[in-house]
């Protein structure tokens, strides 16, 4: 494929006329579009299927409840287009390899098993039988079930994922390695420590109640747009939108409803933001410790007057523990430190805690601009500081609510797809099914990877995702893959991890979100969960464009049958009926009770949240304070002139490559482009357009560096940079995690740049 690259500004409001272009583009290029015209119909609706991009919520409401990149999702998976064995016979893996990432996933839907043939360095057809009996001879082989790895994406249904970690724990491994661990893991255990539980506390409602909404490290146009809608409602009723962001994106600004006909043809659009901060990367924290710094100050004035104070003291009394230490943390932190950290000015922070302070009801959203630093962990325990100043939990119009990415990425979790599970679920299967489970922690996704490089990891099997592109540290990743003895992606299109197979490597084509499963006992839906807690059915209506495509339920069923047989379970029974999982997931599972019943509510229905009922499940069981200091810098002792951010692309969706375009930051026909402030550009003598090298300043002797990036100058502040992953990816060390997470820190990473001669990519377009 060819592309025009250009660089030019983007002056309309995201969403209206060039949303509505982009979708119809995408629509006709995927060859089928009266099929995926009547898809997005029932795309998020009742009897239909859940959008296979975001985690959003449903509002139930819209005629249309897909956006621009939700349309993406469905017409990129539900093209005419395909590859089968003709086509790995043309092309070798060398080959493939030196393609991009988007040359990979445009060549359409996979259609037959296939194993790698080292000797001829080609994929080849294998039958389903032959597959599953590879896959049970690597892991009868096992020395212990903790060589083998077992990663999960965050599209992987409930139904999948609860086998597939049932699957794992009956072999014997906790290494349930998965997409959150290089996300939102900051979120689920910051929250846990606050508050007891790792979701969310809101009601996607909420926004409509809400007299201030404060959203960190997030661009929603892009990442999740339907979001977008919430927030122009809440504007809409009243509510002050103040948003801390590093770069400036066009969807936090102005946002023109592709629904809505006048917005579509004329200039007219909805403000979102009425106040936009820009901390420096890592900032956030230090942004919020100067809110409550403010707040503090005024509280004790008030009380020193003899005035009532800003604060709920009585919900601080009687749910909360340790706001005294945080009072003396936040007592020990100056304004000075404050500033430099966060990027922004005293007054400014001043400004957004006096919005705070005088709205009754606030909502605290954040998305990975906060989670993937060294400090994540602490700094989502900082929000939850802030809210629970002002009681901002368990009433309507007030909550927390981490933006979760894929559409699945929580559902995935609450199934038990987690490397340290918690003693109940592991005592809930061993009584429900008959066997003493693991208790010994599994490996989370880099140290997964890092088992791989020390050659003791002999069986990966990845249900979805592609860990080649998503994981940091790329070279180092690519060959943790081909140090496996086997390798098995569960895929619906080719990506980046199957052209750096392990000594063995399979690749099983699997159906998608949007295609009819049909089973023994008949036509099958499957269930997610978002952001919300909403759990809801979702049923595909397309053909399958071949009928050797298995479903990701069918595909782990046949493995477990392959390694377990059915002792202890029948596994072929639950593929040929869905129904039968959903009575062990509500046998063993909390939320769960009449499962089935529970999937004909329009609209799913609601696990709930203790935390939103202020039942907290912490050692005082009540909220808990974090009293953490500030750090004293992104990168230790190390020092960068840098710090780079890694992010998608408008045309992207995590590693999924749709396009080379970012609309909204004015990106065309290109991806390895570097944005960086016009006066750090006039310092290093650089001008718009020049091509420069990035190299990582790390600790461990090791090169990472990558070449030929075009500088983009953009609305950021000085000292930070951004460029799209996973061209980037090669920068993050693995080494460099998230305190207490594990996740790679790829919104912080500290490098230097110069200037490079023109190289043309390796890669083709």
């Amino acid at each position: 494929m060819k592309f025009k690259s250009a660089i030019k500004p983007y002056r309309a409001a995201a969403g209206g006329w060039g949303s509505l272009e982009a979708t119809t583009r995408f629509v006709i290029d995927s060859k089928h579009a009266i099929k995926n015209l009547r898809n997005l119909m029932r795309m998020n609706k009742a009897k239909g299927f859940d959008c296979p991009g975001c985690a959003w919520g449903d509002d139930n409401k819209s005629t249309f409840s897909f956006c621009e990149n939700g349309a993406k999702a469905v017409t990129w998976e539900a093209t005419r287009r395909f590859i089968d064995n003709a086509f790995f016979a043309k092309h070798s893996v060398s080959n493939l390899y030196q393609q991009s990432d988007y040359f990979l996933e445009y060549q359409g839907r996979l259609t037959e098993p296939l194993r790698y043939n080292p000797q001829t360095d080609h994929y080849e057809a294998i039958s389903w039988d032959d597959a599953l009996a590879l896959i049970g001879r690597h892991i009868k082989a096992l020395d212990n079930p903790n060589q083998m790895e077992l990663y999960t994406s965050g599209r992987t249904s409930n139904e999948a994922s609860y086998l597939y970690q049932l699957f794992g724990r009956m072999v014997g491994t906790n290494n349930f390695p998965d997409c959150s661990n290089m996300c939102h893991e900051a979120s689920g255990s910051g929250l846990k420590r606050s508050i007891g539980v790792g979701k969310g506390t809101i009601h996607l409602d909420d926004f409509d109640k809400a007299n201030a909404i404060f959203v960190f490290g997030q661009n929603p146009g892009t990442n999740h747009p339907r979001m977008l809608h919430s927030l122009r409602h809440a504007a809409e009723n009243g509510a002050q939108i103040v948003t801390f962001n590093t770069l400036r994106e066009r969807g936090l600004e102005r946002f023109a409803d592709p629904q809505k006909p006048l917005e579509v043809v004329t200039p007219l659009a909805g403000k979102i933001s009425s106040d936009y901060y820009q901390p420096n990367l890592g900032g956030d924290m230090a942004a919020i410790r100067g809110m409550a710094k403010a707040l503090l100050e005024t509280h004790r004035q008030k009380l020193e007057n003899g005035d009532t104070g800003i604060f709920d003291e009585t919900f601080i009394a009687e749910h909360t523990h340790g706001v005294d230490a945080w009072f003396a943390e936040i007592d020990n932190t100056s304004w000075e430190q404050i500033t430099h950290q966060s990027g922004l000015s005293e007054q400014q922070l001043r400004d957004a805690a006096t919005v705070w302070q005088q709205a009754e009801r606030v909502i605290c959203t954040w998305a990975m601009g906060v989670t993937q630093h060294k400090h994540s962990l602490n700094t989502v325990r900082e929000i939850v500081n802030l809210q629970l100043l002002g009681g901002h939990l368990g009433k309507p119009g007030a909550g927390l609510c981490p933006v979760r990415g894929h559409s699945n990425v929580q559902g995935n979790r609450t199934m038990g797809i987690d490397e340290k599970p918690s003693a109940a679920l592991l005592d809930s299967l061993a009584t429900h099914f008959g066997f003493e489970p693991p208790r010994t922690h599994g490996h989370n996704t880099v140290e997964a990877i890092a088992a791989m490089l020390r050659d003791e990891v002999k069986v990966l099997i990845t249900l979805g995702g592609n860990l080649a592109a998503a994981a940091p540290d790329s070279p180092r990743t690519e060959e943790a893959l081909q140090r496996c003895g086997l390798t098995v992606h569960i895929s619906t299109k080719l990506n980046r991890s199957h052209v750096v197979p392990g000594k063995e490597s399979l690749i099983l084509p699997t159906l998608g979100r949007t295609e009819e499963d049909m089973q023994d006992s008949g036509r099958q839906f499957i269930t997610v969960e978002d952001s919300f807690s909403m759990v809801h059915a979702s049923e595909g209506i397309g053909k399958p464009i071949a009928n050797t495509q298995r479903s990701e339920t069918a595909i782990v069923c046949g493995i477990a049958n392959t390694v377990l047989g059915k002792e202890k379970l029948d596994w072929l029974a639950l593929s040929g009926d869905y129904n039968l999982i959903r009575d062990h997931i509500a046998a063993t599972l909390p939320g769960f009770k009449d499962f089935n019943q529970q999937c004909e509510k329009p609209g799913g229905f609601y696990l709930g949240n203790a935390a939103a009922e202020l039942r907290f499940n912490t050692p005082t069981g009540k909220a808990e304070f974090s009293a953490a200091p500030l750090p004293e810098s992104l990168f230790g002792d190390l020092k960068a002139p840098f710090a780079l951010q890694t992010l998608r692309s408008h045309d992207q969706y995590n590693t999924t490559i749709y396009g080379l375009d970012d609309r909204y930051r004015g990106v065309y026909g290109q991806r390895e482009v570097l944005f960086i402030n016009p006066e750090d550009l006039a310092a290093l003598k650089l001008h718009e357009g020049d091509l420069v090298d990035i190299e990582t300043i790390w600790n461990d002797g090791i090169t990472r560096k990558v070449s030929g990036f075009k500088i983009v100058p953009y609305n950021i502040p000085r000292g930070n940079l951004a460029a799209y992953y996973p061209e980037t990816n090669p920068l993050v060390p693995l080494t460099s995690v998230g305190d207490g997470t594990g996740t790679p820190t790829s919104k912080s990473v500290p490098v230097k740049i110069s200037r490079a001669a023109p190289v043309e990519s390796l890669r083709i377009a």
